[in-house]
């Protein structure tokens, strides 16, 4: 199969790969479909195909799913017999086999990242075209297996084993083409490639060359680190599936005074403009996410429940519409508006706002930081004292910050200014910051290395 035939499409926020696979009949396979769909749908409009089916290789915790939104258009939805779900599908079985109109599509059971996973192999006649791995075989990884629940996490590290050692023992020269990618949160390795091949995964990747199963389930188990708690309802609201959505999303403007009232009654406003202007002025008690492609990340992992209704506030070179489709992505519907003409409107009404102070790289003193980044981020290299206190873990250690003054740092300042809104809300004021990150810092501070090595566990993870 021409290698054009399969069109990755890449959610750099996420880190993770849908595939569109054209059938050579005017027909096209997606795999593994975001219930955002704009890339998919300009993919197959580019090149005149039509879904005709939709393939899953798990319950994904990352995302909600398109396959039910494919489906209300015509195609037929592929997914694992086990899985249970509960909207139209065909249930596969290991080797069970689809004809997809000259090619074939046959599924593979690969239990491990979740207990229902199976892979695909795409087939012309004898010849394998490739295999869809999802979250079985990564490109120099292997995907997370705790998603069901620590009391499940060795015995699925260990179906993880054999699901690869089985992948493995396919043709050396098969495309291998995963879903999750290089800053995915199910555990595929910084930097990695998209795609790769069974010959290449043999040689390279660390988890294939563990000498025995006991081995591959240390090295996996040690790998894990926290992930986003919108993980733990996902894979549920898939197996039910997805609510369908109109085409077109939009967000309503809203007046300052009707802002004003959302917020009163719990309403959380998501201040989207980036952190320099967040930090400059912004409506007080916002949470600051700037829009980037992480943005959906941050969203599900620092606003607890997806019921909560969202105010936006954003600058007018932002796009709507970017915003919208991050948030239903992972299930955040309730969009209530967004503030008519930015911060602007609101000051013109005679509301309050509130500043934050940045600091630069030359003035930052290293006994004041609170680093936020993952924990093996901060490992990789910190500021020589500074203390780590993931993003995700900040509101609930806020109340220790009270009365200090610090710096939140994080590789850029947009994680930062997360952080610095996060303590603002918890009634933290005196929290300044860090403008670049550790190397900005390294390269002021006239020749003093960063330090390498994770933080000592204690009160908080305040003393490192």
């Amino acid at each position: 199969m021409p290698i054009d035939r399969v069109v990755p499409l890449v959610d750099e926020g996420l880190g993770n790969c849908a595939y569109l696979v054209d059938l050579g009949d005017g027909r096209a396979l997606a795999i593994d479909p975001s219930r955002d769909l704009r890339a998919l749908r300009a993919a197959a409009t580019a090149r005149g195909l039509t879904v005709a089916f939709t393939a899953e290789t798990h319950l994904h915790a990352d995302f909600l799913s398109g396959s039910v939104q494919l489906a209300a258009a015509g195609a037929a939805v592929l997914a694992s017999a086990s899985g249970a779900r509960e909207f139209p599908h065909r249930g596969l079985g290991d080797q069970d086999e689809v004809d997809l109109g000259g090619l074939t599509l046959r599924a593979m059971t690969t239990p491990g990242h979740t207990p229902e996973h199976v892979s695909y192999l795409l087939l012309d006649g004898a010849s394998q075209l490739g295999v869809f791995t999802g979250g079985s075989l990564l490109v120099g990884a292997a995907a997370r297996t705790d998603l069901a629940g620590p009391e499940r996490t060795e015995e699925l590290a260990r179906a993880q084993y054999r699901s690869l050692v089985r992948l493995a023992r396919l043709p050396d020269t098969t495309p291998v083409y995963p879903t999750h990618g290089a800053g995915s949160f199910c555990s595929a390795p910084p930097g990695a490639g998209r795609t790769s091949s069974i010959g290449a995964e043999r040689a390279t990747n660390p988890y294939l060359s563990a000498p025995d199963e006991d081995t591959f389930v240390a090295l996996l188990v040690a790998s894990l680190g926290s992930y986003p708690p919108y993980f733990a309802r996902l894979g549920e609201t898939n197996r039910r599936g997805p609510g369908l959505l109109p085409d077109v999303q939009t967000l309503v403007w809203l007046s300052p005074r009707a802002v004003q009232s959302l917020r009163a009654s719990g309403a959380v406003v998501v201040d989207v403009r980036p952190y320099d202007a967040y930090a400059h002025a912004h409506i007080p008690g916002s949470l600051s996410i700037p829009l980037r492609p992480v943005f959906a990340t941050w969203l599900g992992w620092l606003v607890p429940s997806s019921a909560t209704p969202l105010v936006i506030v954003r600058d007018g070179d932002q796009d709507p519409d970017e915003v919208v489709w991050q948030a239903v992505k992972i299930g955040y519907e309730r969009l209530a508006g967004a503030l008519h003409d930015g911060l602007r409107s609101w000051t013109d009404a005679g509301f309050a706002v509130a500043g934050t102070r940045l600091s630069t790289a030359a003035e930052t003193d290293p006994a004041t930081v609170i680093d936020v980044r993952q924990a093996d981020e901060y490992a990789s290299g910190h500021l020589p004292g500074a203390a780590n206190i993931e993003l995700g873990d900040l509101a609930a250690a806020a109340t220790e910050l009270a009365g200090r003054a610090v710096v939140v740092m994080c590789g850029h300042g947009e994680r930062a200014a997360t952080a610095a809104s996060l303590l603002e809300r918890a009634g933290v004021s005196n929290a300044a910051i860090a403008v670049g990150g550790p190397q900005d810092w390294a390269e002021a501070a006239h020749g003093r290395a960063l330090q390498a090595g994770r933080a000592q566990v204690g009160p908080a993870r305040m003393d490192p």
